[in-house]
């Protein structure tokens, strides 16, 4: 289960943090500004937020290793209509609309949830941490291949590449679909999936999450979308962008990985505030540093370090407040907070940038943005609910 879980994370969210690269080719190409495209993803960012709650509902009620397969297959047939695109709503349709539908049944919101179900409460975290790490090494492994595959054969023969790719996610939900012990998913008192709801919507902890991660999406979208673009504006090369990419994902398997050991030790709200902080520093760095190779591989690894990290601990909190038998809709309700970020930071980005022709009014707001989702993780109750009830009870 936490193999195949990991090797689809890998896939998916791997060719995923290579969208960026597509950017200049297919904008220069078909003669676009850069907002179209960043609408075209901002829209498959928002997609993959909004289906997610959909996608871990369905999974836990007919299983997830359909939910899996049905979104591999919409992964294949999005970059198989952005490869033939022609037009905007054709891009939209593609690498928007299908490839978010597909991301939330394939990454992180759905399958950590899942995977997080096997491990007794101790282990639970440094299990999410490892998964989330095989996604950030997939990012590593599958950003250089696409680039590659620009340079060697154009942009579209690159997408029919990375949809066999895509493919392979079919085959290995048959793994996931298996069940966990009972007792794992559902300990003490049974409860519906609308109670549920109800009262993770009546625990403040709840709203906090979701608006942290909002930022923690605008960081990253924004990033993995214009970070490339940024360096070749600013006199570097597109392999220096591309680079920049493969180090996030490379130090980022050791933060995913870390986070996850130091949260199942240490508080998990303070670890996210101080990720969040420690992002908005490396920012302020990009603003005023001259970007040399050297300063945006620096930034590239420090980044990374901090790329995922959130992941494993926004989801095991998730689970230690509200338990684990509904934690894959309720994870996904708060990652879409992730996705609305990430629209509004990579659209935001293309709309500046298109309008004043630099990058610093986004990388501004971000610094802001960074400081605020430090502040706001500060008050989560991480005692589980359960436990308080008891207590009240008592």
């Amino acid at each position: 289960m936490l193999v195949a879980g990991s090797l689809i994370l890998a896939i998916s969210f791997g060719q995923r943090s290579g969208f960026g690269l597509f950017l200049q080719p297919v904008s220069n190409e078909l003669g676009w500004g850069r907002e179209v495209f960043s609408i075209a993803v901002a829209i498959q960012n928002l997609a993959w937020g909004a289906f997610g709650p959909f996608a871990g509902a369905f999974g836990d009620r007919f299983g997830v290793g359909k939910v899996v397969a049905g979104c591999g297959l919409a992964y294949v047939a999005g970059l198989l209509v952005m490869a033939f695109t022609q037009n905007p709503v054709s891009l939209h349709l593609g690498a928007g609309f299908l490839i978010g539908l597909a991301l939330s049944g394939t990454t992180f919101a759905t399958l950590l949830n899942v995977i997080g179900r096997w491990f007794p409460a101790d282990k639970r975290v440094a299990a999410l941490g490892i998964a989330t790490a095989a996604g950030s090494f997939g990012q590593f492994a599958l950003v250089p291949l696409t680039q590659y595959l620009i340079s060697a054969f154009e942009w579209r023969n690159a997408l029919f590449a990375l949809a066999a790719i895509a493919f392979l996610i079919v085959p290995l939900a048959w793994p996931v679909a298996s069940r966990p012990p009972e007792t794992a998913i559902a300990p003490g008192t049974p409860q519906s999936l609308k109670e549920a709801l109800r009262e993770a919507l009546g625990e403040r902890g709840f709203h906090l999450l979701f608006w942290g991660y909002f930022v923690c999406g605008f960081h990253l979208a924004m990033m993995t979308v214009h970070l490339p673009a940024l360096a070749m504006d600013r006199g570097l090369t597109a392999q220096h962008g591309m680079t920049a990419l493969a180090l996030i994902g490379l130090f980022n398997v050791v933060g995913a990985y870390s986070s996850g050991q130091l949260g199942s030790r240490l508080s998990k709200k303070y670890l996210l505030s101080a990720i969040y902080f420690a992002r908005g520093v490396l920012i302020l760095g990009l603003i005023y540093l001259p970007l040399t190779p050297l300063v945006l591989y620096v930034f590239a690894g420090g980044m990374g370090l901090l790329w995922l990290s959130t992941v494993p601990l926004t989801n095991g909190l998730v689970g230690q407040i509200f338990g684990m038998r509904y934690a894959p809709t309720l994870g996904a309700i708060v990652f879409f907070g992730h996705q609305i970020g990430s629209f509004v930071g990579v659209w935001l980005a293309g709309y500046l940038y298109d309008r004043f022709h630099t990058y610093n009014g986004v990388l501004a707001v971000s610094v802001a943005l960074g400081a605020f989702a430090a502040l706001v993780n500060m008050p989560v109750n991480e005692k589980p609910l359960a436990q308080r009830r008891a207590a009240a009870a008592a």
